[in-house]
């Protein structure tokens, strides 16, 4: 059992695009060629993913930070994967960035982190809608609530409503 363990943590790694559980360079959602390459959805974690995955609403592709930040946890923007983030925002052709990270204090600190430096970005930027619980992680959260948190999400900033 510990050399079937061993051999699975040798052949997952970080996807190179988005950061996800990967065999190969990329992960399946990346290499899909049918997902919505205009929108990006940013998680806190890979495991993040998986439960956007389930609710079937969501088509886009995603990038994962890797965390939130957390001056309590001694964890800084700098720990993050923010710099891949606004080089594919800069390099890829996305038209709308979904911030989708976990209602807590830390979710809520990176959101607005992250907010403020897309503050240029000309597409549209957004939050998921209520409906989560404040102070909930998404790997806990019903299936329906998030999936119309994500149908319903609202705009932070760029033109009128």
């Amino acid at each position: 059992m510990i050399a079937s363990l061993k051999g699975i943590r040798d052949q997952i790694h970080h996807c190179q695009t988005c950061g996800n559980f990967a065999e190969q360079t990329n992960c399946s959602i990346c290499d899909s060629q049918r997902r919505d390459r205009t929108t990006l959805c940013v998680v806190g974690q890979a495991r993040d993913i998986i439960a956007f995955e389930r609710t079937g609403e969501y088509r886009g592709v995603y990038h994962v930070l890797g965390g939130l930040i957390s001056p309590m946890d001694g964890r800084g923007p700098e720990e993050l994967s923010i710099d891949a983030l606004l080089d594919r925002v800069q390099t890829e052709d996305f038209k709308e960035i979904v911030l989708a990270t976990d209602p807590t204090i830390a979710g809520e600190a990176t959101a607005l982190y992250l907010e403020q430096l897309l503050e240029n970005f000309t597409g549209e930027v957004s939050r998921l809608a209520l409906g989560i619980p404040v102070g909930s992680d998404f790997e806990y959260t019903d299936d329906i609530t998030l999936g119309r948190a994500l149908s319903y999400r609202q705009r932070l900033s760029k033109g009128t409503p």
